[in-house]
């Protein structure tokens, strides 16, 4: 244990009258609502996480980059692979989508 512990629990002092309030004390103001996180688009809700965290951000942009200087240099080494693996990731990805929007539709 500390010191802190054995404080005295009275209440503060007064601030003589200086018109300096506790920021604690008042309200937020009227005009800003509350926003609930599942509330957030999918961007949103990522810039959230990296203002939260911003060295895990930068890592996943790293590694997104890095990926990304692999798929270039498979493009360079087997172009015929490479195309083949873009067709099939433009059809999952497009299936993902449709998923998404008919799911998205019915769920409301």
């Amino acid at each position: 244990m500390n010191d802190d512990a054995d404080a005295s629990t009275a209440a503060p002092s007064e601030d003589a009258g200086s018109g300096v309030s506790d920021p604690s004390e008042t309200d937020a103001p009227s005009d800003v609502a509350d926003v609930e996180f599942a509330d957030l688009s999918l961007p949103q809700r990522v810039f959230v996480a990296a203002v939260q965290n911003p060295t895990r951000g930068v890592v996943v942009a790293v590694l997104l980059a890095f990926g990304f200087s692999f798929y270039i240099a498979l493009w360079m080494a087997f172009p015929r692979v490479a195309a083949l693996f873009s067709v099939v990731g433009g059809v999952v990805a497009l299936v993902l989508v449709g998923v998404y929007y008919l799911f998205g539709r019915t769920l409301d």
